[in-house]
């Protein structure tokens, strides 16, 4: 008996550190320490965010990567202090992914004001949001309180990271792994209504989808016939940019998955989508559904990629520096 109420006694001590660690997670948490951090985020993203509007683009790529490996750390800001270290951010999924002058001219911006105060994490985290809202996308709720990692890792990056090449076996694995299901699998893969891809990212599709100079034949032929004569000249081509949305890639609408269910879906990953029956289903749905309703669902989603393996209380850092750890 004595033995069951020790165990009893423990059970309940690490179930409050639990809870004590996510209660650190929290609307308003910097409402006593920085009482204008949302709002400093806010007006950095305001004043860049006109002149280039392709920032949202990059901003939700690079916390969509953040998450996905060791969860929205920061750790995917973290630049290598060596010649052999290999972080997260030199990891091919993350070799393109654009944003990290911006964070840092966000965090010199807080660190003005409330220095030591507010984390890299969380900066990436808001800085998402409200570039988002600034193009005319949906707004979600943006609960703070994450601290930053210490690790930055580049094979976990390769690993974790959901290529543009996955099927969608892989896809749902990865994502799966992060405790997101398919309709949000679906839901974050609308992000692709806005910015732009490298070549390099699809080319196979359009020049060796099987090794032996052939097509996707999941990708419209038209469309493949379009890229092949006006974008992507060569497989060897890995620096021209294509819309992944034609005509509105910095306009946060529905038309992505008019596109995918027309099989002119830029990615192998986003063709995956309608290569299973529940996924098609979301697909449709939102294809044919209110603006409205893909937003509200998209928000959701954000906000619940957003609290993925967060580091709370005294776990990581506040860094000082988003690019190198204290």
């Amino acid at each position: 008996m004595a033995r069951f109420r020790l165990a009893l006694v423990m059970i309940l001590v690490i179930l409050g550190s639990v809870s004590f660690s996510e209660a650190q997670l929290k609307m308003g948490f910097y409402g006593k320490t920085c009482p204008n951090a949302e709002k400093i985020v806010q007006d950095v993203v305001n004043q860049h965010i006109n002149n280039a509007p392709s920032l949202a683009a990059g901003l939700i790529r690079m916390h969509f990567h953040d998450c996905f490996v060791r969860g929205c750390d920061g750790s995917i800001l973290i630049n290598a202090t060596s010649s052999n270290q290999q972080v997260e951010k030199l990891a091919p999924p993350n070799l393109t992914v654009r944003g990290f002058d911006f964070i840092d001219k966000v965090k010199s911006a807080l660190e003005s004001k409330c220095p030591g105060i507010v984390s890299c994490a969380d900066i990436i985290t808001l800085a998402t949001r409200d570039s988002i809202v600034a193009i005319g996308g949906p707004t979600w709720n943006v609960p703070t309180g994450r601290r930053d990692g210490r690790i930055s890792n580049f094979a976990e990056a390769r690993n974790n990271i959901p290529p543009p090449f996955g099927n969608f076996t892989t896809l749902i694995t990865l994502f799966a792994n992060q405790g997101l299901d398919v309709k949000d699998l679906v839901l974050l893969s609308g992000a692709h209504t806005i910015g732009v891809s490298h070549c390099s990212s699809f080319s196979n599709r359009l020049f060796n989808f099987t090794g032996v100079g052939d097509e996707d034949p999941s990708l419209d032929s038209e469309y493949a016939a379009n890229l092949k004569s006006r974008r992507c000249l060569s497989l060897a081509d890995n620096t021209t940019k294509v819309e992944m949305d034609p005509g509105s890639r910095n306009t946060f609408d529905l038309s992505y998955f008019k596109l995918v269910l027309k099989r002119r879906g830029l990615f192998e990953s986003d063709a995956a989508l309608t290569m299973n029956p529940a996924a098609l289903a979301q697909v449709r749905r939102f294809a044919g559904g209110s603006e409205q309703d893909f937003f509200s669902e998209f928000s959701k989603a954000m906000e619940k990629m957003g609290r993925i393996g967060v580091k709370t209380g005294s776990a990581g850092e506040i860094r000082r520096t988003c690019a190198f750890v204290n």
